[in-house]
């Protein structure tokens, strides 16, 4: 049975509707990446506390950090195939119970050992990411599946900012309730369990896999859905021999890398080099977080913007300018000695950070249909893997002025190799018609 599965994509975003496949698979996809990424980082606000308990040295809290970011690379990896064999519907539902149980774990933790086994285990829940990006690019149609990409990851990443804020918090109010204080924390890290399987039931009870129904009952009619035919490492294999792929790996690494290892120092840089309180130095970071939730989207909208005139070359442009642009202001950032200066030069790099995550992913739906989910894992794998090696890089270095600089550097680099990116003119122009397809589809629904 023959069924075209790039039909009845949605041509619009109607941010306040819950009633259409794609609008419950937007909501959905960024409601649950909020709730994996705050439990993901549910630890880090808590870590003095944690630290404390178990006499953790220096060594230790960082092997904590990177095993938490780590694991996250090879799960991203098979996540994206898995969506592709099995649908974004059962493979998030999967993801969001079955990384349930590690957050249940690490607040029974008892030792350093142990906190660190479930701490890795939780980094599984990152690959969340690529099941989103997944879900919203085979619900979208071409001439707005940038800005959903971007609006649904940038939303789904504000709950890193959300967990910072709402975590000591609630271990406070435990506290003021009862609970001892040794148990406050480990109460509190029950909260991002509980919210993951409710979620994860919701994503279960509210979605579909494509805008035609679910790959297993399309399957079933004789129709080709995702790609149920290949293996998960034949779609990975088929993403990995396209050399796109490595470039907005790299690429992604230098963005999304970048901006978790700032989550993760920042707050130290503002203490250590301007000598700033806690609280203080804390609100200057915080900056840096709350942009996702519109900077990321942006990079998707003008991404969208300029592929109406542009096309993809249009995409690749946007995404080198806002990759240099990231690189430029993180080296400014980096050689500020006064601490206003410092904050603006941060802002402006952030905003540039962000807006290149967006624009990466608004360029992922184009790179190979046929092996969307592995070419969106292998790219996402790129962010941790850029994450990782920063924080080896800062390890390895004097200070983290100077580290910030080489990664400014390395930044400009990568941003660099977006040059290479090119596309045959059957590609751009099979792209340029279904994107012209989708403009006309949502004239004529306006019109009518």
């Amino acid at each position: 049975m023959s069924i075209d599965l790039s039909a009845k994509k949605a041509t619009s975003i109607k941010l306040f509707s819950f009633s259409t496949p794609a609008m419950r698979a937007f909501h959905m996809s960024w409601l649950a990446f909020f709730v994996c990424f705050f439990a993901w980082f549910a630890c880090a606000p808590l870590m003095p506390v944690i630290a404390g308990e178990f006499h953790l040295t220096k060594d230790q809290i960082a092997n904590i950090n990177i095993a938490a970011v780590a694991i996250t690379i090879l799960v991203r990896l098979i996540i994206g195939p898995l969506s592709d064999k099995y649908g974004p519907r059962r493979t998030y539902t999967a993801l969001l119970l079955i990384g349930s149980i590690p957050i249940f774990g690490v607040a029974a933790a008892n030792s350093y050992e142990s906190f660190l086994f479930f701490r890795l285990l939780i980094g599984a829940i990152g690959a969340s990411f690529v099941i989103t990006q997944y879900h919203t690019s085979i619900m979208f149609a071409p001439n707005v599946v940038g800005t959903a990409n971007a609006a649904t990851a940038g939303w789904g990443n504000a709950g890193g900012g959300a967990t910072q804020a709402l975590m000591p918090l609630l271990m406070a109010a435990l506290i003021m309730v009862g609970v001892d204080a040794a148990w406050g924390w480990r109460a509190a890290l029950l909260v991002p369990g509980v919210m993951m399987v409710i979620v994860g039931i919701m994503y279960w009870k509210l979605t579909q896999d494509s805008p035609q129904g679910n790959f297993k009952e399309l399957r079933a009619m004789g129709v080709e859905a995702g790609s149920g035919k290949k293996s998960s490492m034949g779609i990975l294999k088929q993403a990995a021999s396209n050399y796109r792929v490595w470039i907005l790996f790299l690429t992604y690494g230098a963005c999304f890398g970048v901006e978790i290892f700032i989550h993760n120092i920042a707050a130290m840089y503002y203490v250590n080099t301007f000598e700033l309180g806690l609280k203080e130095a804390g609100l200057a970071a915080g900056i840096f977080g709350l942009l996702a939730l519109f900077a990321r989207a942006l990079g998707g909208i003008i991404s969208d913007k300029v592929a109406t005139s542009k096309g993809l070359d249009g995409r690749t442009k946007v995404l080198l300018i806002m990759i240099l642009g990231e690189g430029i202001f993180l080296i400014l950032f980096s050689q500020m000695s006064v601490v206003w200066m410092a904050i603006l030069a941060m802002t402006v790099f952030g905003l540039f950070t962000h807006m290149a995550c967006g624009a990466t992913y608004a360029l992922v739906p184009f790179v190979d249909r046929e092996s969307l989910g592995g070419v969106a894992g292998i790219i996402g794998a790129g962010g941790n893997v850029g994450a990782v090696a920063a924080g080896f890089l800062l390890k390895g270095m004097v200070d983290i002025q100077t580290c910030l600089m080489v990664i400014g550097v390395l930044v400009v680099v990568a941003g660099c190799s977006v040059m290479f990116i090119r596309f045959s003119p059957e590609h751009k122009a099979k792209e340029q018609k279904l994107f012209e397809q989708a403009v006309a589809e949502r004239n004529a629904m306006a019109e009518a």
